[in-house]
């Protein structure tokens, strides 16, 4: 191997993945950010609070003991994660509970944890405290100094190891501030509050945090521990769902989750997908249709092939995307982080200035004003501010993935807020996707000539047309030649060596430019393309043999969901490869703009174009065929139930593949922002507020601390009712419940999801 090789093979860098307890607010994050990249060997460091993880991306010999050993001294409990799924533990047992089934094991009850017992200690050192001062008032002071130091001792350490690792203004350095200043003027009582207080607060912050995460957790709860798998000899065996590989077959009864993903290969029945989709009513099986893993089967048994292993079936891949995307910072983020880093310092430096100054300029009394300087700085604390964004952003990608709305980080939610016009893709986007053969007319040669070598160049093909031409040619008993040398051309055809000539199938347009003489063409294609069929063309040797008319209905929900975006001020417009009169019969019911033969750099010419007047444009397609349209747009939207393109390609993706599911979006990132403009509005206009009456002396440490803990709870809170807003509309325009479980107020008369 030559040198260099081995050099990059030995610096290529390594990912490591830890679970953090005990990491629950933005201050949290950004001290881990800042210990852990200053350790040698660390290359990047990634912390995501709605999922507790932390990824450090690292040289291979990099020490990791190091990298738990720093985080334990800021105060957190690292452990490895739990996958998504995992091998089974191979005990062979009907309902083995082992924690090596892919289940995150139950988490800790809050009151068990360190922080919960730490809180539970300081609240029972604080009534003891009390106690003792009402009976031995002598002794009062000496017992509050205990308190205050029992109570401060943890905080101090943390505050001690996150200054010796990067964070020297932490909250827990502020904290220990106050309580000693408050101690110095001989506010003992107060300076205990103010510790137990912080503790219930950092409590309380942790019961929000895990209770935003529980949506992840959910998702894989949703997978059956066991399936019925087929034999061989044809019988059946209970093993774990762990255990399926593809190409296995089993058997769903009614009534029982779908334990993988699979293929229909018996059966037909209604299956209930809201869990993953958000869709209510029950979706019909037949035998050929997709079905998802943690989805359930209603009325009929299911013999199903396995089309994902247990690493890579659905849910599998909506938790690891939700993970990577609640991990991704928005813009608002990094802008409001940035300024915690200025601002912090600068409350440092206004709670001194207002402890020292009127003391030695005016004369003041100095405990008072010393007082006044501690609450400042409780005030001060960024926590609300820093989990403001967020907590919101968590919660909104967490309700969109509830709706089967993938979208892949904060950034992707802001950008969606923005946007002012969609460009659609047409087949499979605003059509259903499955175009089927209406007429095949021959022009030279016969028929079955025509059809053999249309199927021979569409084989292998994933697009619509083409497999619309390999099942008319197969439904025909016609068998696809051998072709020579293909070579697809994008958003032209595809074109091969067949018994020695060259052939060509693609496009109207394409097929024209091959062709000397296109008149008998032209007679031929005119009746079909008024019609508004999709027509490909097969040219061999220069000469037209024939062409394949196609037609493929639109979307049963195409204009509700183009009616949707139009009411949030959001234009539409199809662009479009097929020939123009078949565009146009799409376009003109739906009544949005039409542009039609387009070569995939034509896409992304007019979404430019689109840009540069100062729309703000999201292009909705397949991922693969309009890939230069979906770089070019500020937001690219995949449709599809479920597979690899809908779930990687674009930066947002529709699970059940509805036009209507774009304007959900949007409406999901509008409401998201609104939120994160409010939770900054409460956190400053709190610390504002309470700067000002603390100043001229009505207010001190104690209402300082709870205003902190208080906006800290209220963002959270204010960021949680995310996880209940409605995003899904009737074509009538309004709201409706995406699942029996989203909605249980409406029998009330009153809806507690409206917000």
């Amino acid at each position: 191997m030559p040198i260099q090789a081995i050099e990059t093979a030995v610096s290529a860098p390594m990912e490591t993945r830890l679970q953090v307890d005990g990491m629950d607010c933005g201050a949290c994050a950004n001290k881990v950010e800042t210990a852990l990249g200053r350790l040698p060997g660390v290359r990047l460091v990634t912390v995501s609070l709605a999922s507790a993880e932390v990824r450090i991306g690292h040289d291979p010999n990099t020490d990791l003991a190091a990298i738990r050993e720093t985080l334990s001294r800021l105060g957190f409990s690292p452990r490895d994660p739990v996958p998504d799924t995992a091998p089974a533990c191979g005990c062979g047992a009907t309902s083995c509970a082992a924690p090596e089934n892919g289940r995150p094991a139950s988490e800790t009850p809050w009151w068990r944890s360190r922080q919960g017992l730490l809180t539970l200690g300081t609240g029972a050192l604080m009534l003891c405290a009390y106690g003792a001062a009402s009976l031995f008032p002598a002794f009062e002071r000496p017992i509050f100094l205990a308190a205050v130091l029992l109570g401060l001792i943890p905080v101090a350490r943390r505050a001690w190891a996150s200054a010796r690792l990067g964070s020297p203004l932490s909250i827990e350095t502020l904290m220990s501030l106050a309580a000693i200043a408050a101690v110095s003027v001989g506010a003992e009582a107060e300076a205990a509050a103010v510790l137990f207080l912080f503790q219930v607060g950092e409590s309380l912050e942790g019961v929000a945090a895990r209770r935003s995460r529980d949506g992840i957790g959910a998702l894989i709860e949703l997978l059956p521990r066991n399936a019925q798998r087929e034999t061989a000899d044809g019988t059946l065996e209970t093993v774990a769902a762990e255990r399926l590989l593809v190409d296995d077959r089993i058997q769903v009864h009614a009534g029982e989750r779908i334990p993988a993903d699979g293929e229909v290969l018996e059966g037909i029945g209604g299956v209930d997908e809201s869990p993953l989709s958000g869709e209510s009513l029950p979706q019909i099986k037949r035998p050929g249709d997709s079905v998802f893993a943690g989805s359930v089967n209603l009325e009929s048994r299911l013999r199903i092939r396995v089309t994902a292993d247990a690493a890579d079936n659905t849910i599998a891949r909506i938790a690891s995307l939700v993970r990577e995307a609640q991990a991704r910072k928005a813009p608002s983020a990094r802008f409001i982080e940035r300024f915690a880093r200025v601002y912090t310092p600068l409350v440092v430096v206004f709670a001194t200035l207002v402890a020292v100054v009127p003391p030695l300029f005016l004369g003041a009394v100095w405990s008072e004003w010393i007082y006044r300087g501690a609450a400042i700085l409780l005030i001060g604390c960024p926590c609300a501010l820093v989990i403001s964004t967020p907590a919101a952003i968590a919660a909104g990608l967490a309700a969109g993935a509830r709706h089967g709305l993938l979208m892949k980080g904060g950034a992707v939610l802001e950008g969606l807020a923005r946007i002012s016009r969609v460009a659609f893709d047409k087949t499979g986007t605003l059509t259903l996707g499955q175009p089927q053969v209406t007429e095949t007319i021959v022009l030279a040669g016969t028929r079955e000539q025509l059809l053999a070598r249309a199927a021979a160049l569409s084989a292998g093909s994933a697009h619509p047309l083409a497999r619309a031409i390999l099942a008319h040619a197969g439904s025909a008993g016609i068998a696809p030649a051998a072709p020579d040398a293909i070579q697809a051309l994008p958003g032209r055809g595809v074109s091969a060596r067949i018994a020695d000539s060259d052939c060509f199938l693609g496009s109207l347009a394409a097929a024209r430019e091959r062709l000397d003489d296109d008149s008998a063409l032209i007679e031929a294609a005119e009746p079909q393309l008024a019609l508004g069929r999709s027509l490909s063309v097969l040219v061999e040797d220069g000469r037209a043999l024939g062409l394949i008319a196609m037609h493929d209905a639109p979307r049963e929900d195409a204009r509700a969901g183009i009616v949707a975006l139009e009411r949030l001020g959001i234009g539409s417009l199809v662009l479009s490869g097929d020939q123009r009169p078949a565009v146009e019969a799409l376009a003109g019911p739906l009544g949005i703009e039409a542009h039609a033969g387009l070569l995939p750099e034509d896409k992304q010419r007019l979404v430019r174009e689109l840009q540069d007047a100062g729309e703000r444009v999201a292009k909705v397609g397949d991922g693969i065929n309009d890939a230069p349209a979906l770089a070019a747009a500020e937001i690219g939207i995949a449709m599809g139930g479920g597979t690899e393109v809908a779930l990687e390609t674009a930066d947002a993706a529709s699970l059940h593949g509805r036009v209507g599911d774009v304007a959900a979006m949007v409406r999901l990132a509008r409401r998201t922002l609104q939120v994160i403009h409010q939770n900054v509005t409460i956190a400053v206009g709190l610390k504002l507020g309470l700067m000002v009456t603390t100043l001229i002396g009505l207010t001190g440490l104690w209402p300082a601390v709870l205003a902190d803990t208080g906006a800290t709870v209220l963002v959270t809170a204010n960021a949680l009712r995310l996880l209940r807003i409605r995003v899904i509309e009737t074509e009538a325009g309004s709201s409706q419940p995406s699942s029996r479980q989203d909605c249980r107020a409406h029998s009330g008369g009153s809806c507690a999801c409206t917000d």
